[in-house]
């Protein structure tokens, strides 16, 4: 799998940089999808993606593009290895055959893989369930800290939903308190976003038992680190002791999640409209170092406010409550 979301990364780059290049003339889909065919051809390793997983990252590079055009979102650009998550896309639905085997368990067939378990966490359209109006399309599989994962896409017909006739409601984001309500029936999630010594707390979704761990691990790193020359590939144990830490970061960004899933969702249920601040988060953030001839003031206090505000992601807590 690790080498299927490289390739596909790779795959990205190439048709990437092979875009950008042509005249805006020579640009387009079978001369695209040409590119890719003979590249899977002659690159062995390239070739390790399934030729469906190829063309759906075709698909996913010319939406980006529109997205773009549309203003929805930035150019694409590339793909870095270290800031990028890994993942592989799964187009065809009738090639997963998909089995249950288990009340917590099931068996799925991933392209050049073969058959793998995947943890049973939610009600799937398999066997006598599946008809053409409540089916699986597809699959994409995503890596993070804890491994990796799979994400099925469901098409299914669904009636439309009656008005909401709940109460109007407004709501302030906050770092001290992440969600206000106007009616007082605020949100919060119980971590502070501050320390005794007033600093941000910037691992307040890990348990103190996490936290000293992570601290543990930080120390050995940096110590295993400062062993490293200069352009030397970093050792086996410092690569272990760095999956420890996205391990935890990994856990600690699924609590925060959770709660905003959890949060978002009993809002929607309880009121019919919502109306939310809206915020300027990129703004917020911004550094007030300053410069060399107007450097700027409380620096080590501003960035601890933005750590506290990045970490509550408001952004994404409106995203869910929108859908």
């Amino acid at each position: 799998m690790d080498g299927q979301a490289h390739a596909a990364r790779t795959m990205w780059n190439c048709l990437h940089d092979w875009w950008t290049m042509l005249p805006k003339d020579k640009r387009s889909l079978a001369a695209a999808d040409a590119a890719i065919r003979q590249a899977r051809k002659e690159i062995d390793w390239l070739a390790v993606l399934p030729a469906q997983a190829a063309q759906a990252v075709l698909k996913t590079y010319v939406q980006a593009w529109k997205n773009c055009w549309e203003g929805r979102a930035d150019a694409p650009n590339f793909k870095a290895r270290l800031r990028t998550a890994m993942s592989v896309d799964i187009p065809q639905g009738r090639d997963l055959q998909i089995k249950r085997v288990h009340r917590r368990w099931g068996m799925v067939n991933i392209p050049k893989v073969g058959r793998v378990r995947f943890r049973w966490t939610k009600d799937l359209p398999v066997g006598k369930l599946a008809d053409r109006e409540n089916r699986i399309t597809g699959a994409r599989l995503i890596k993070d800290g804890l491994g990796w994962h799979i994400a099925f896409r469901v098409q299914t017909l669904e009636s439309k939903p009656a008005p909401h006739k709940g109460p109007e409601i407004g709501i302030d984001a906050g770092v001290s308190l992440p969600l206000a309500l106007s009616d007082g029936n605020h949100q919060d999630h119980g971590r502070p976003a501050r320390l005794l010594d007033g600093t941000a707390d910037r691992d307040k979704w890990l348990n103190p038992e996490e936290k000293a761990k992570l601290l543990r691990l930080e120390q050995r790193a940096a110590h295993r680190k400062s062993f490293r020359k200069p352009k030397e590939r970093s050792s086996n144990r410092l690569n272990h002791t760095y999956d420890q830490i996205k391990q935890l970061r990994a856990k600690a960004t699924r609590r925060a999640v959770d709660w905003q899933h959890k949060t978002t969702t009993s809002i929607a249920r309880q009121y019919g409209t919502v109306v939310v601040e809206a915020l300027t988060i990129t703004n917020m953030v911004k550094s007030a170092k300053g410069t060399v001839e107007e450097p700027g003031k409380n620096v080590a206090q501003k960035s601890g406010l933005n750590r506290s505000i990045s970490q509550e992601a408001w952004g994404r807590t409106v995203t869910m409550l929108t859908y």
